[in-house]
């Protein structure tokens, strides 16, 4: 075989396994794939319309990012759900983020200032009836906006897999409905704090939302634990 042939065949197998590896994630978002569930590669592969051999190269990767176990001789699942590592990833948030800040008010002109307040208008003018993913989504382009403004290519890089890992396996739909009000009162505090470039003020503010945030999230998740253990079907 020739070297460009070669090459050839080699790019088409990458291309292949990018679309497993995004096919696959939209499972995840769509809630097809769910955690602790058993993954017939080849079921996959007949859904996705491609042959194993991308699917296995794409479960390969999930897994090196938490979402997918691999057992030999018993082949892949989706990784348990686990409370710890919800608790983690929050406790993750609550290191990066504030810590990105004075980065940010360094690093942010009008231009970066007009992008944060598009990120919290378009969060605050989603659906307010339930927590829904849009919202989610929302809240999410908030948080990674500030952080991004930072400039701080691999804390963002991090703090994206964080997002990934509560919102892709996860779903992050945990979040109280009774506490979206406080929710669009902190974003707003955070903006103003960073629009009038006041550290302490940013800083104090992001962490307490943070907190609130992770501890909310924590208590609703073990009260449908507990309901789910209570259950009898």
């Amino acid at each position: 075989m020739s070297q460009n042939k070669t090459n050839e065949k080699a790019k088409q197998q990458e291309d292949s396994s990018q679309i497993a590896y995004h096919g696959i994630r939209r499972m995840l978002y769509t809630k097809e794939l769910v955690p602790g569930q058993r993954i017939a590669y080849r079921d996959l592969a007949e859904k996705l319309q491609l042959s194993p051999t991308p699917i296995i190269q794409a479960l390969k990767w999930l897994e090196l990012q938490g979402f997918v176990c691999h057992e030999a001789n018993r082949g892949y699942s989706m990784a348990p759900f686990s409370l710890k590592e919800i608790e983690e990833l929050y406790e993750l948030r609550e290191l990066v983020e504030p810590s990105l800040i004075s980065a940010t008010i360094q690093c942010i002109d009008k231009e970066g200032l007009g992008e944060l307040k598009l990120a919290l208008e378009a969060h605050l003018s989603a659906e307010r009836e339930f927590y829904l993913k849009e919202r989610l989504f929302k809240n999410r382009e908030f948080h990674m906006t500030l952080a991004s403004l930072s400039g701080k290519e691999t804390q963002i890089r991090l703090l994206q897999n964080v997002f990934d890992m509560l919102f892709l396996k996860y779903g992050g739909n945990y979040f109280p409905i009774a506490s979206l009000t406080s929710t669009d009162q902190e974003h707003q505090e955070i903006y103003d704090a960073v629009a009038l470039r006041s550290l302490e003020r940013a800083q104090k503010v992001l962490k307490n939302h943070l907190t609130n945030v992770k501890v909310q999230v924590l208590s609703s998740v073990r009260k449908i634990l507990a309901e789910q253990e209570q259950s009898p079907f």
